[in-house]
């Protein structure tokens, strides 16, 4: 017998490809401490950070107007099903965050949809999920667009979010955020 057939079936990793996009984002090196088209593995129970703080965010935005942390993503398995899903998670005080046409407020959370398109403030990131067997470990990997995503992906177009204002909208939709405990 080789070594071949004896060796561990090798399990897929879900994937959460992101891309970004800002439209200073070559002259103010916002993402300069991201690494593109690199995967980066995180084991199943790590909460992913993101924001200005590099101390505790695992992807830091080189820019003032982004809070210390902004959002946080978190891989769970739904109850009775073996597909892992990501939620997402505004963290910010300062501004809120638009999932789809879905406002986030402080410490609300949502399950993300296979694809999908958060923003907050002129910040763009397409989300989507490439799903994978391992209960282990999960990835990340960006990709930094050279034209707003919006108009490339026919997104409804709407303006930014103040810093301190709230965007507002109107949906039909029965899904909403959920309201989130700052322990949870």
């Amino acid at each position: 017998m080789s070594s071949f057939e004896d060796a561990d079936t090798e399990e897929t990793v879900t994937c959460l490809q992101i891309t970004v996009y800002h439209p200073g984002q070559l002259q103010s090196g916002i993402f300069q401490s991201i690494r593109f088209c690199k995967r980066d593995k995180f084991p199943s129970s790590e909460v992913v950070k993101f924001g200005r703080n590099s101390n505790i965010c695992h992807y830091t935005f080189q820019d003032r107007q982004v809070s210390r942390v902004q959002f946080s993503l978190q891989l769970f398995k739904k109850f009775n099903s073996s597909v892992l899903s990501f939620e997402i998670k505004n963290v910010s005080k300062k501004a809120n965050l638009i999932m789809d046409s879905r406002e986030l407020g402080y410490l609300n959370k949502m399950d993300l949809p296979y694809r999908c398109m958060v923003r907050f403030g002129e910040y763009q990131f397409l989300m989507e999920k490439e799903d994978g067997d391992s209960l282990e470990f999960f990835e990340i990997q960006f990709i930094l667009s050279p034209r707003s995503l919006l108009q490339e992906n026919y997104w409804p177009l709407h303006r930014p979010i103040p810093e301190y204002g709230i965007y507002s909208f109107s949906s039909s939709q029965s899904s909403s955020p959920t309201e989130m405990d700052e322990n949870e």
